[in-house]
């Protein structure tokens, strides 16, 4: 981490925040949401940290930051080896299945894998 990293406000990804109160997401969220991970998805890939603050239940973070890496692995898979290869193969399905708890969890969309 650099210095002008350090002197970032951390973002805050709050899950409770996604849904107003019938229960419906916000379109508002759902941008923020989109554009925080096209941010955060390239410093996964540089190995760099950045200030991101999670709030939510424990299996909200724990489904995110299990989707996160399964999506890193599977782009890193692709890179790698092809998109024919069967590791590739492999990694695409733990990422879809990974996307699908994250779903279920939290009633958003994961916006890469689909």
């Amino acid at each position: 981490m650099n210095q002008n990293d350090k002197d970032l406000a951390p973002m805050v990804l709050d899950f409770s925040k996604a849904r107003d109160a019938d229960g419906k997401l916000d379109e508002g969220w759902m941008l923020m949401f989109g554009g925080l991970l096209k941010w955060l998805m390239p410093s996964l890939f540089k190995g760099s940290l950045l200030p991101l603050k999670l709030k939510g239940t424990s299996t909200e973070i724990q489904s995110f930051a299990d989707v996160l890496s399964r999506e890193k692995n599977y782009l890193e898979s692709w890179k790698d080896n092809g998109l024919d290869n069967p590791t590739t193969y492999q990694s695409k399905g733990r990422l879809d299945r990974s996307v699908s708890r994250f779903e279920r969890m939290t009633g958003l969309r994961w916006p890469f894998s689909r």
